[in-house]
């Protein structure tokens, strides 16, 4: 079992100030979250250096990831290592995602920029059911989309600042290893949670 966060932003994100450096430095010394998605807007260059900052250390595992902001709400991709060709509608990077052996998760579907209802009309890996930085009403219709599709529901800070990393987790029944964990996430042998806030890591 691993608790991963899904859905983290860097500097390589425009709206974002989290540098690749101290994601490594408290991933590491995190006590249980051991696990995270890159996932920048419409780039996987914060990926990359996350992952190479990363090398040196043990027992933590950087998923290559990227949020893609379609024609009609975000996508998080999370298996893939560069962005999906143009043009960027759902259809195309749904389709282009599975060629790729890759997930597609439909992002804060209630919140600015998610799909909403028209998730349903996509053939979505998982939903993002618990988004830290989505209210908790956004969230709840998050979940009630998931349990209408029949998905798996996964967890994501969404953090693009420090202070709001580390929020949620997806605990997912795979080890650490990028393949096994998105194969999880599919079966749907994931749960969500709330982490403990703590200053001490």
């Amino acid at each position: 079992m691993i608790r991963a966060d899904l859905h983290i932003h860097t500097t390589y994100s425009p709206d974002a100030s989290i540098n690749p450096k101290t994601i490594v430095n408290q991933l590491y010394a995190h006590p249980y979250i051991k696990a995270i998605a890159i996932t920048d807007h419409n780039t996987t260059k914060g990926y990359h250096k996350v992952r190479k900052l990363a090398s040196a250390y043990e027992d933590i595992l950087i998923i290559p990831g990227i949020e893609v902001s379609t024609t009609e709400g975000d996508i998080i991709i999370l298996g893939i290592t560069e962005p999906p060709p143009r043009p960027w509608t759902p259809e195309n990077i749904i389709n282009y995602t599975k060629q790729q052996n890759g997930i597609t998760v439909a992002a804060h579907p209630y919140r600015a920029y998610g799909l909403g209802d028209l998730a349903k009309n996509y053939d979505f890996d998982a939903i993002e059911i618990l988004n830290g930085i989505s209210t908790p009403q956004a969230n709840k219709m998050a979940q009630k989309l998931a349990k209408t599709m029949g998905l798996p529901g996964v967890a994501g800070s969404d953090a693009h600042r420090v202070d709001e990393m580390w929020a949620v987790y997806t605990e997912v029944q795979a080890s650490s290893n990028t393949e096994e964990i998105l194969t999880a996430i599919k079966k749907g042998l994931v749960k969500v949670g709330y982490a403990r806030k703590s200053i001490h890591f």
